[in-house]
């Protein structure tokens, strides 16, 4: 494995995935589940998918925290999808279900919802919480990251 190269999870299965430096990250599909590395929509999270991605990955993966009977993460949840296309390829986006997955909201620190994480280099790097018109949401991504 060259420098260059990137470890990656695959936000589908969880499979570790070393994606070489002079591939583009378009490319990149998970050996285990042939999953789209860096996909242009989000992505259902488990809470355990979530945190081996957040510990391991170096690409930037926004979380949107949602619950199905809440509205307003209903109607933010076609933005969050614009998001998706448009962030492509340089931050991976994805959805955690807080009432499937409450374990892993508890370890959030969920407190409401629609709530979104952003995590970069093995952390947290932002959070805010509520919905977002998309040219918000851009923006606020991409001061975060350094874009």
């Amino acid at each position: 494995m060259s420098r260059e190269d990137v470890l990656l999870s695959c936000l589908a299965c969880g499979a570790v995935n070393r994606l070489p430096a002079n591939r583009p990250a378009e490319a990149g599909r998970c050996g285990k589940c042939k999953a789209d590395l860096f996909p242009k929509e989000p992505l259902v999270l488990t809470g355990k998918v979530l945190f081996h991605a957040v510990e391991s990955d170096r690409v930037p993966l926004l979380v949107d925290c949602w619950a199905p009977w809440c509205g307003p993460c209903r109607s933010f949840a076609p933005t969050f999808a614009r998001a998706a296309e448009q962030l492509h390829p340089r931050v991976r986006l994805g959805k955690l279900n807080t009432e499937e997955e409450q374990a892993a909201a508890a370890r959030l620190g969920i407190r409401s919802i629609p709530t979104l994480i952003l995590f970069g280099q093995g952390q947290e790097v932002a959070r805010m919480s509520g919905a977002l018109p998309l040219p918000n949401l851009l923006r606020w991504v991409s001061e975060t990251v350094g874009m």
